[in-house]
């Protein structure tokens, strides 16, 4: 089951997973009720579709002032949002994010997923952070980092150090390793204890004020075990899903 960026960024902060502030807004004034709310200069409006790539398709945009928050919620909200993964025919935006700007330094990639040759789960990062991680691994598989999880001890800290050395983090700040590794073991822990079959962070970011932020996230459900977290099913969006695949999940 996927479930929108806030939503799942309201799952990571669980996790004490630093998350950018920010709401979503079903109107045009919702949104603008939460910029002047984070009262910053420079806000970031985001539709909010169970797809990838929706910068490229013109859904995430960068706004400066109230009347650009406006002016860029009125042209995302209700439009017909088309990306490489929704199709052709796109998809309908009915939900925004609305999240404070960010001073990016860095933008790094990282998820969590199970290997199911290796049978254990997997940590992958990249420093090409904001990129798909397919064309990564078709035209630089070198760039992307891999640590094997063994199920029976779980992610040590040593591993996650090790990752945030791989990614070079202590060449840009080396005061950010040991907040970039807790974000991994937050990450993993996350993974775990939701019974997760995705979570990936595109991109994770370094800020200019020494900050280590989940930018953009996405989570996916393990179908099998949505009896263990009723809870979770209340995130589910079936107008984002396949009629067909609702229709089969309701008769079980």
């Amino acid at each position: 089951m996927k479930i929108h960026e806030y939503q799942a960024k309201q799952v990571l902060a669980k996790y004490e997973v630093p998350i950018p502030r920010g709401s979503v807004a079903f109107s045009v004034d919702d949104a603008v009720r939460i910029a002047e709310g984070l009262a910053t200069e420079v806000c970031v409006v985001k539709a909010q579709i169970h797809a990838g790539g929706r910068g490229k398709g013109g859904g995430v945009k960068v706004s400066k002032g109230i009347d650009a928050i406006r002016k860029n919620a009125e042209a995302i909200l209700g439009m017909q949002l088309v990306t490489h993964q929704t199709g052709p025919q796109g998809q309908k935006v009915k939900q925004l994010l609305v999240e404070e700007g960010m001073d990016i330094q860095t933008e790094l990639y990282c998820s969590v997923l199970v290997d199911r040759g290796q049978q254990r789960i997997v940590l992958l990062a990249s420093t090409e952070g904001g990129m798909d991680i397919e064309e990564v691994a078709e035209k630089t598989p070198e760039k992307i980092l891999k640590v094997f999880v063994d199920p029976a001890v779980g992610l040590r800290p040593y591993q996650a150090n090790e990752l945030a050395f791989g990614l070079k983090i202590n060449e840009i700040n080396p005061k950010l390793i040991r907040p970039a590794a807790a974000v991994f073991m937050a990450l993993y822990q996350t993974f775990v204890q939701e019974d997760c079959s995705l979570v990936e962070i595109n991109p994770l970011v370094l800020t200019g004020d020494g900050r280590v932020i989940a930018l953009d996230a996405k989570l996916s459900f393990d179908d099998n075990a949505m009896f263990r977290h009723k809870d979770n099913l209340a995130f589910r969006d079936k107008d984002e899903e396949d009629p067909l695949e609702v229709e089969a999940s309701e008769a079980d």
